[in-house]
């Protein structure tokens, strides 16, 4: 099988390269830049380019046997401020992907959505797919017309694609430039001495997902017949104030000194609960996280402070 990874060299991008390099697959990646941590990997083809370029990405995806599309312009912050970007960069720009791919011999395409804005404010927890969508800021809303674009494709042209509707992944090889990813950020402030800080007062529940788990079932999805929405998360709950006891212990057992949190106002664009239920993603895809939250947070510390002491 023949992959490209539209945003292959992101923190998730690499990780699906790992493993789908592991299975024996041929990979190709457009980017509009190089990986931040590591060098370009020999069994990899890199095409840099912005994933606006619509003839860029009509030429990537030649001879392509699937598509993994992980790139985004926005991240619900910066979406929440210029909804008219979030909706030209990504909406627009899949709109016109899915123009260009008509009637090629595409295999699969799975697209990463978000299981932590798509659905609001939940009715129950744990969420499953069949859910009502009602998100509640401009990230959410643009990832919900994307599906929704998606499923007429579906139903129009018979292409075959698979949504993964993702959590809160977390792992090495996280950016830290503080605008996602709370794990990542919270290590990435504790290694440079700074505190972590926590919006409201902790009690906001998220579903933490081990980068490795997240690549393991895309790959999953890759390989599967079945068209639709896949929640992936790890189908547990943890308040930000019990991660942050947690990040507290791992730093502590590292020797590397005291974590002490700073408190902000709360924000109106966090959903209060979000915890996926697996359950489709278990029995269809025969996939299960395996990486848990204390192990997870171990490795990732690890290997922040030596990113840290590197630079």
């Amino acid at each position: 099988m023949r992959v490209l990874l539209i945003g292959g060299c992101g923190f998730i991008g690499s990780h699906i390269a790992d493993c789908l390099l592991a299975a024996g697959i041929s990979v190709r990646v457009l980017d509009k830049r190089p990986e931040a941590f590591r060098p370009p990997l020999d069994r990899v083809e890199y095409v840099l380019g912005d994933i606006q370029d619509t003839s860029l990405l009509s030429e990537s995806a030649e001879n392509m046997d699937a598509i993994v599309h992980l790139a985004s312009t926005t991240v619900p912050t910066t979406a929440n401020l210029d909804p008219v970007a979030d909706v030209t960069g990504n909406l627009i720009s899949m709109l016109r992907l899915l123009e260009a791919l008509r009637g090629r011999p595409l295999r699969k395409f799975v697209f990463l959505s978000s299981g932590g804005t798509v659905y609001g404010v939940p009715d129950c927890v744990p969420i499953p797919e069949e859910h009502a969508l009602r998100p509640i800021n401009s990230y959410g809303i643009t990832k919900v017309a994307i599906e929704n674009f998606l499923f007429m494709e579906h139903r129009q042209h018979g292409f075959q694609n698979l949504i993964l509707r993702a959590s809160n992944p977390y792992g090495p090889r996280q950016f830290h430039t503080g605008v996602q990813g709370i794990i990542g950020t919270h290590l990435w402030r504790v290694a440079q001495g700074q505190a972590p800080e926590v919006w409201g007062d902790g009690s906001v529940v998220r579903d933490f997902i081990h980068v490795r788990d997240l690549a393991q079932l895309c790959y999953a999805a890759l390989v599967s017949d079945y068209t639709g929405c896949v929640n992936a998360g790890s189908g547990e709950g943890t308040a930000i104030i019990d991660l942050v006891a947690d990040i507290q212990r791992v730093v502590a057992a590292s020797g590397h000194g005291e974590v002490t949190p700073v408190f902000k106002p709360g924000r109106s664009i966090d959903v209060p609960r979000v915890v996926l239920d697996i359950g489709k993603a278990r029995q269809l895809l025969g996939w299960q996280p395996r990486i848990g939250l204390t192990e997870g947070l171990e490795e990732t510390w690890a290997w922040v402070r030596g990113q840290a002491g590197a630079t």
